[in-house]
């Protein structure tokens, strides 16, 4: 899109606050623009509310759509005939998918804004990765659900990709001997959902069949997946712990996002929050969907500057987050520092009822 053309020159941590909040209103409003005019639900949507695009507003005025309408609704600003890849993610625990559309240039953009993240993370190395997973059997290479679609936004950093798991879910001990004595000198990846780390490396490895110290260099990237660790009462603090207990891995990163938008994650930093880099922003929205002040719980409402096949520039998730002001942190970029504190339990979201 023309419009994004330099937006793809910027840094992914790059601008202090004035600087950010510059760049991104004018480009946030030019997603908006954009969506109106290839959106029908969107362009319905604006009009039943009245809110002018040709206004320039502060970004908490933005309207947004509840995540779930995804689930109910075809929302793209695409011809059909242009979609590359559809993915099909939960994003709530009800058993309906989102449908989420992408052309080639989206899909594209969403990898190159990942790739300005995770060099600033971690370099721009690429690296043996295994996968707590296994493989997944992909008939159809243009849907892709939420585990598949994050192995293969992530493998892009990869020389190789490895699966830790055989086809029945087990542990693969024979495999992993090799993979991590062919490895275990150099730095390699290690990636997956968060309860599959849980339940395969913390709980599951077996240190009479594996030599635990060979992790040790491993890079762990891994998000997603929190619900069932919560029921556990397993905090991140507690996960950290005891990956370092039993592997002695040091490189830990908690990403938090959507899948659809692999480019708009927020990793982690020491301090434990999250931080939008410059393509991303974040709102807390209480009950009444108004804004939140720092230091207050509600609903996390994510823009991005990426989503143009579909109009995901500003959603509204089912989950409780909280921004938070250390001033004391000084991790990768100046932004908004937030954590999440899980899912809105037995409820849903309602709104946009205009779409």
């Amino acid at each position: 899109m023309k419009f994004q053309k330099d937006i793809f020159l910027q840094k992914a941590f790059s601008k202090n606050l004035i600087e950010k909040k510059n760049f991104f209103e004018k480009h946030i409003h030019l997603i908006i623009s954009h969506h109106y005019k290839n959106s029908p639900y969107y362009k319905n949507y604006l009009d039943k509310i009245g809110y002018n695009i040709d206004c320039i507003n502060n970004i908490r005025d933005i309207p947004f759509i509840p995540v779930r309408l995804f689930k109910e609704l075809d929302l793209l600003s695409i011809n059909k005939r242009d979609i590359f890849k559809t993915l099909l993610s939960s994003g709530t625990s009800s058993s309906t998918l989102s449908k989420i559309y992408l052309d080639k240039s989206n899909a594209l953009n969403q990898i190159k804004v990942l790739q300005k993240i995770f060099n600033e993370l971690i370099g721009n190395s690429r690296f043996p990765m295994l996968v707590i997973d296994k493989q997944a059997n992909n008939q159809n290479r243009n849907n892709f659900n939420a585990s598949t679609a994050a192995i293969n936004g992530f493998s892009i950093f990869a020389k190789s990709i490895n699966y830790l798991l055989d086809k029945d879910g087990n542990i693969n001990y024979e495999f992993l001997k090799k993979f991590l004595n062919n490895n275990y000198n150099e730095k390699f990846l290690i990636f997956g959902f968060t309860s599959n780390i849980y339940n395969n490396l913390i709980m599951g490895l077996d240190p009479k069949k594996i030599d635990l110290n060979l992790f040790q260099n491993g890079l762990l990237i891994h998000g997603g997946g929190w619900k069932k660790l919560e029921e556990k009462k397993i905090s991140s603090k507690n996960f950290n712990s005891l990956l370092k207990k039993k592997l002695n891995i040091k490189f830990i990163k908690n990403y938090y996002g959507l899948v659809e938008q692999i480019g708009s994650i927020f990793f982690e930093c020491k301090c434990g929050y999250f931080i939008p880099s410059n393509f991303s922003e974040v709102i807390i929205r209480d009950e009444n969907l108004n804004q939140c002040k720092k230091g207050q719980k509600g609903f996390i409402q994510l823009l991005s500057l990426l989503p143009t096949s579909y109009p995901g520039h500003s959603i509204l998730t089912e989950d409780i987050g909280e921004i938070i002001d250390d001033k004391n942190c000084n991790c990768y970029g100046a932004g908004t520092r937030f954590i999440v504190h899980g899912r809105l339990k037995n409820a849903e979201l309602r709104g946009c009822s205009n779409i």
